[in-house]
């Protein structure tokens, strides 16, 4: 892939095609959701995770699923090696997490630290009962931890050199997952 070159990983409107097929394998897992709750990793986990809550509630209409943003910031274990001091994003989990089934979503799964993060800040809203892991795009190659999704929007495998960029409506964009060249 030329330094210029960039693919689009959801042409034609496949993202939302591909919303609605992960939007059905969690109704085919969880039913009714009881006892189920949906978390959003900040930041663009969160806008793909306000949208599978949408979603599934058109599907279940009169259910609320619980729906939280957690915010991993100071869980990373690499956040001291920043020059410039992080700015956190905020976390809104007005549940508890205790003996109950979560849904974690990001946007990308690349080296697992993140989901690894997101872990250990959970725990501060109770013990789960399970978690499992939904992301839109995994990279597949390249993890540094043992983590794996249960539901994935699209597989890539990818090299260092590259980078995924998600762009969604919600935050200020349009639609967009393209596979890129680092510069």
């Amino acid at each position: 892939m030329a330094a210029t070159e960039q693919l689009d990983l959801f042409p034609n409107g496949k993202l939302a095609v591909t919303l609605q097929r992960l939007c059905h394998e969690l109704l085919e897992t969880y039913g009714d959701f009881s006892d189920t709750v949906i978390i959003g990793a900040q930041s663009k986990g969160v806008f793909v995770s306000r949208r599978i809550q949408a979603l599934l509630q058109e599907h279940l209409p009169g259910v609320e699923i619980p729906h939280g943003e957690l915010d991993t910031t100071f869980f990373r274990d690499d956040f001291r090696m920043h020059e410039k001091p992080l700015q956190a994003n905020k976390t809104r989990i007005d549940f508890l997490i205790e003996d109950r089934k979560v849904i974690l979503i990001d946007d990308v799964l690349y080296t697992g630290r993140s989901v690894r993060a997101a872990l250990d800040a959970m725990l501060a809203y109770g013990r789960p009962r399970s978690v499992e892991l939904l992301v839109l795009v995994d990279r597949r190659n390249k993890r540094h931890l043992p983590i794996e999704p249960s539901y994935v929007g699209i597989m890539v495998d990818t090299i260092e050199s590259q980078r995924v960029l998600v762009s969604l409506k919600e935050s200020g964009g349009e639609d967009s997952v393209i596979l890129v060249e680092k510069t």
